[in-house]
């Protein structure tokens, strides 16, 4: 009986177009792994493509190997077919022209006539014969690549690998490694189990960006001594640890570290440290020249200098002119095993796991007591 990595590799063989895609909400092991995947299938020869919703907050990892041949949209699926039966009368000449938004074919017999029986039409099969999903826990979560399309993902066969608990298996093989703490740990093992010698230096920046990426550059409490000795062996193999870290961490711009010291400056904790949280207004957005994309950065420079806080909270006010009554968004990140979801659900949040976000019709400081005792409460029944 074939493994799975084996049962992954046949399904590549056979296959003549791959498509790769990820999640809507680009982070450093999605992309990155998706990048060494496309690198490694084009070193097997094989057709393929990767494409993913855009996302602005993606312009991060754009210094990573192939990063320009991310698409946005999966064009040209299917194509549409138009038959002419020439059995009986043959082509002496074809034209089209565009008229009143037709499009007309122009077709001149040889001798005879052509008929309407002699014409049929159909659509093709799909471009892509196989699909790589990497780190995304159900196919919503692909966005507009899944909606745009919805029964090429079901009649198309699926390769699903993840390192999420929340996965839904929804692949035809399911490749899902808890342990692992990024998908592009995962796929060494995958890549190394097939050929050691296909890891390049470019192959391998790719998977030790999305390590670097997902645990904070190895701060995170789940880094486990295999996650260390793959990280190891991956810049042994010529991954560049140092332009990785300098891109990631060494490049805030300096908007990023004004918005970072107001943070810094009203910033509370409670439960021992593990819930750690800030508030900002409109007035520090401006005055830092700053935006709402810019919290992710924030949010990362707490986790990796804060490494007790279990939950880091941003509370801040809503940026615009449009909103006419106070409002007051709520931005949560909290580690593995706690739902950024569940703590705050009753705001109807956005997002995953891991990082959710919500709105509130109250002013900044009313906002902020009630979001803080709400999630203080939550807190205190989980064993954290």
């Amino acid at each position: 009986m074939l493994t799975q990595e084996q049962q992954i590799f046949e399904q590549i063989k056979k296959a003549n177009n791959i498509l790769i895609t990820f999640r809507k909400t680009w982070n450093g092991d999605s992309v990155a792994s998706g990048l060494a995947m496309f690198l490694f299938l084009k070193k097997l020869g094989k057709e393929v493509n990767i494409a993913a919703e855009k996302f602005d907050s993606g312009k991060l990892f754009s210094f990573l190997p192939a990063y320009n041949e991310i698409k946005n949209s999966t064009d040209n699926l299917r194509k549409f077919i138009i038959s002419l039966d020439i059995t009986n009368t043959k082509v002496d000449q074809i034209k089209y022209k565009i008229e009143d938004n037709i499009l007309n074919f122009i077709i001149s017999p040889k001798d005879g006539l052509f008929t309407e029986d002699d014409i049929s039409s159909r659509s093709s099969g799909f471009k892509y014969d196989l699909i790589i999903a990497l780190d995304t826990a159900d196919l919503e979560s692909l966005g507009q690549i899944y909606d745009n399309d919805t029964e090429f993902f079901y009649k198309t066969p699926i390769i699903n690998i993840d390192h999420h608990s929340e996965n839904e298996e929804f692949g035809q093989i399911n490749f899902i490694e808890l342990t692992a703490v990024a998908t592009g740990e995962i796929l060494f093992s995958l890549f190394e189990s097939y050929s050691r010698d296909l890891i390049d230096e470019d192959v391998a920046t790719c998977l030790l960006a999305g390590m670097i990426s997902k645990t904070r550059s190895f701060k995170t409490p789940n880094v486990t001594p295999k996650a260390l000795l793959t990280a190891s062996q991956l810049i042994s193999m010529g991954a560049r640890r140092e332009e990785i870290v300098n891109h990631l961490y060494r490049s805030r711009p300096i908007n990023v570290l004004k918005l970072w010291g107001r943070v810094l400056a009203r910033l509370s904790s409670s439960q021992d440290g593990k819930l750690v949280w800030s508030t900002l207004t409109n007035m520090d957005f401006a005055k830092t020249e700053s935006c709402e994309k810019d919290l992710d950065d924030v949010i990362d420079e707490l986790i990796i200098n804060i490494p007790q806080a279990k939950i880091v909270i941003i509370i801040y006010e809503k940026t615009g002119a449009e909103a006419t009554e106070p409002i007051t968004n709520i931005l949560a990140y909290s580690v593995k095993n706690i739902n950024s979801l569940n703590l705050i659900k009753e705001y109807n949040p956005q997002g995953t796991k891991d990082l959710a976000l919500a709105s509130i019709n109250k002013p900044i400081q009313e906002a902020e007591q009630e979001i803080i005792k709400l999630i203080e409460e939550k807190l205190s029944k989980l064993p954290i």
